[in-house]
């Protein structure tokens, strides 16, 4: 899914530890590296963002995984104030805890600002830059939180 709106934000350059990360943006997808040895010792050993060495380990055994790109929102803040003239306020920055562990600092969309709530289900979608590459931001997961506990 692509959000389209007027946040296309500068972003850096991808580098050598970012690069796999950015590329897998341009396709849409959603990964997260994780270190083979963590995995081999019973351990998540999943991290975001990029980094050259394992935050739970030190190891530099890193790999790519897809995410689900599904979570929670841990914190979020309201902006009323632009730090640009050409950003639209307001909107909600978030931190975003996927399912899978690691937190994602983002943008909440597709809500009124006032109607998130800490706890809320979302899913990734994505503003797609000039360049090809995209970035995720985060909307509500379109099943509540009871209704996936129970299967339906």
């Amino acid at each position: 899914m692509t959000v389209s709106e007027s946040f296309k934000p500068d972003v850096p350059a991808p580098d050598e530890i970012t690069g796999p990360w950015w590329d897998a943006t341009k396709e849409h997808r959603l990964v997260l590296q994780r270190c083979a040895r963590c995995v081999r010792e019973e351990r998540a050993g999943v991290q975001h963002p990029p980094r050259a060495l394992c935050v739970h380990c030190g190891s530099d055994e890193l790999e790519w995984a897809e995410s689900g790109g599904t979570g929670v929102v841990d914190s979020f803040t309201v902006v009323h104030r632009a730090p640009r003239p050409e950003l639209a306020v307001p909107y909600v920055i978030a931190r975003v805890r996927l399912d899978e562990g690691p937190v994602l600092l983002t943008r909440l969309q597709e809500r009124e600002p006032d109607a998130w709530s800490i706890d809320d289900r979302v899913r990734v979608a994505w503003v797609d830059l000039d360049d090809g590459r995209a970035l995720p931001v985060f909307v509500p997961d379109a099943a509540p939180a009871h209704e996936t506990e129970k299967g339906s």
